[in-house]
């Protein structure tokens, strides 16, 4: 590389010249050339250690990737077939009990497949992110890729409504505030949808079957969502009252949310939770390890407005809402 292929170097060169109204020597030539090649370097180093420092902070699935795969998980019972006989305890630490027959004791009852099954994306494709479950819950995954993260959870509750002979509490709002319930869809009513505003016609028979329940569902999950829950639900503004069936929650297009499926407590009172997550694309459900503290991994601490890592999606400033 000679100073007639670098420009900033001729310039410099040019100025030296004039200056000294002579022609510079060639050492001087070469001075100059290397003093710009190593303000180069300098530069490059600098911007690129800044990048690289800034992909470390935004990139936690990279610590997350090495936790997970050097720490062996002591809570885990890998026979488990439940979300309950998954988990084991921490020592000091017992499950709060819930009534037979209520939605915390039908969370932390869910089946499980097999310990090492795999995420599968709606599409049967393998998932990307393998680090940050220990349980995959037996909820099958439409290939219709509607069955999102908010989307799963509307599921699972409305199972457990429909499985306890409660189908009238079926109903979520539209992203736009409409209400739609179960009871209506199932009596043949029909949303028009016009942008913003809804309207609801008796259009179809009446239908009161599984088989057009899971149609109502589909619809829910196509105008439904993370937003529309957060201003439907009921907020939490108090972390030590929250409870199995409560979520975390980021509001918005996109979002995010995770449901609570387990709970313990010592002597203290002090509390930790197991969360299971949707994601999207839609995939299958599964049960999250703890990546931020592996001591207890995969029971977390919950705390309202604090940063709260989930596997491979974070949430920055930590909200809380419960199902009516």
């Amino acid at each position: 590389m000679t100073l007639a292929d670098n420009p900033l170097s001729i310039h410099i060169t040019f100025g030296v010249v004039q200056k000294s109204n002579h022609t510079p020597n060639r050492y001087l030539k070469v001075s100059v050339f290397f003093i710009l090649y190593d303000m180069k370097r300098v530069v490059f180093i600098v911007i690129g250690v800044f990048i690289l420092g800034w992909m470390v902070y935004k990139s936690k699935p990279v610590k997350q990737v090495i936790t997970a795969m050097v720490v062996e998980p002591g809570l885990i019972n890998e026979d488990g077939r439940t979300i309950k006989t998954r988990v084991k305890v921490p020592e000091g630490f017992e499950r709060v009990k819930y009534p037979e027959g209520s939605f915390a004791e039908y969370l932390r009852n869910y089946g499980l497949k097999p310990y090492d099954s795999k995420i599968i994306n709606y599409d049967g494709s393998e998932y990307f992110w393998q680090y940050g479950h220990i349980g995959i819950l037996e909820i099958p995954v439409p290939g219709n890729g509607l069955q999102q993260c908010a989307d799963a959870l509307i599921r699972v509750r409305s199972e457990y409504l429909w499985d306890n002979n409660r189908k009238d509490e079926i109903g979520f709002n539209f992203t736009s505030g409409h209400y739609c319930s179960w009871k209506e869809y199932a009596a043949g009513y029909r949303p028009k949808i016009n942008g913003n505003r809804v309207t609801f016609h008796k259009t179809a028979q009446a239908d009161g079957s599984k088989e057009n329940f899971y149609r109502y569902l589909n619809l829910i999950y196509t105008y439904a969502g993370t937003l529309s829950l957060y201003h439907e639900l009921i907020p939490i503004d108090d972390a030590s009252e929250l409870k199995i069936g409560d979520m975390l929650i980021k509001g918005g297009s996109p979002g995010h949310i995770a449901m609570i499926c387990d709970e313990i407590v010592n002597e203290r009172g002090d509390k930790m939770f197991l969360l299971f997550q949707g994601n999207t694309p839609a995939q299958s459900v599964h049960l999250v390890k703890n990546l931020e503290d592996a001591s207890f991994s995969p029971w977390y601490v919950l705390e309202k407005d604090v940063v709260i890592p989930v596997s491979n999606y974070t949430f920055n400033s930590s909200k809380f809402v419960r199902f009516k």
